[in-house]
């Protein structure tokens, strides 16, 4: 694939790390596309409306970033939500939409954009999974089984589209600072009446580093995945 040709679509990309995957793509030649339910207010960028839960949705911008910037041959699929919940009393509602969005939403972008990738006998996709891929997290039960599930969806597609040019890989890491990482901060003290800049040093502890990952180093840590022509079901965790 030649990055000046070919369009790096990315899910959630009008958020804080989709930012950062368009910089980093961006910056290594490719087009960059990004797909969101909101991209009011995106600039420098192509970006498509688009609801990652509805595959007419996303299969038309899709289309359209085919037609209008390059063939979508990367994909990087960092749309996601993490809500927090004990599991009594269930809270189904919340269950449902982060199953919907973490997983259905994977599996939607992925085989919509699998076609033109199949057809020019290349393409690269990176599943935004977690560590609770790797491992369990109190209050996060249906977060946790929704980026296990991205796991096995990666590992399967992975050997599903072995031989074909099209490789697929994961990576999963601990908690960023993000604005998603703020708004579990800002439930947390909600809660429990603990301090923010407390509730957020906890939470960094929850790392191997002690600290919070910056959306940088997963841009860079996925670029470097796009490059290895050789990563074909590769799982990398960091944290």
């Amino acid at each position: 694939m030649k990055p000046e040709e070919t369009a790096a679509v990315i899910t959630g990309g009008a958020g804080g790390l989709g930012l950062s995957l368009a910089a980093a793509l961006g910056g290594a030649g490719y087009q960059v596309a990004l797909l969101d339910r909101d991209v009011r207010g995106v600039e420098g960028y192509a970006a498509f409306e688009a609801d990652v839960t509805d595959r007419p949705s996303v299969e038309r911008a899709v289309a359209q970033v085919a037609e209008t910037v390059a063939p979508p041959l990367v994909l990087v699929n960092a749309a996601g939500i993490a809500e927090s919940s004990g599991l009594l009393p269930p809270d189904d509602d919340l269950w449902s939409r982060t199953q919907a969005v973490n997983v259905t939403g994977t599996w939607i972008a992925s085989t919509a954009c699998l076609a033109p990738m199949k057809e020019a006998g290349a393409g690269f996709i990176c599943n935004v999974a977690s560590t609770a891929a790797l491992e369990g997290f109190k209050y996060t039960a249906a977060y946790v089984a929704s980026k296990h599930a991205v796991l096995g969806l990666t590992r399967a597609m992975a050997m599903d589209l072995d031989g074909k040019g099209v490789r697929v890989c994961a990576i999963c890491p601990g908690f960023l600072d993000t604005a998603m990482t703020e708004r579990t901060v800002a439930n947390m003290t909600a809660k429990t009446g603990m301090p923010a800049e407390d509730a957020r040093t906890a939470i960094a502890k929850m790392n191997r580093s002690g600290r919070l990952i910056q959306p940088d180093e997963v841009a860079e840590a996925i670029l470097h995945l796009v490059a290895s022509d050789y990563s074909n079901g590769e799982v990398v965790r960091l944290d």
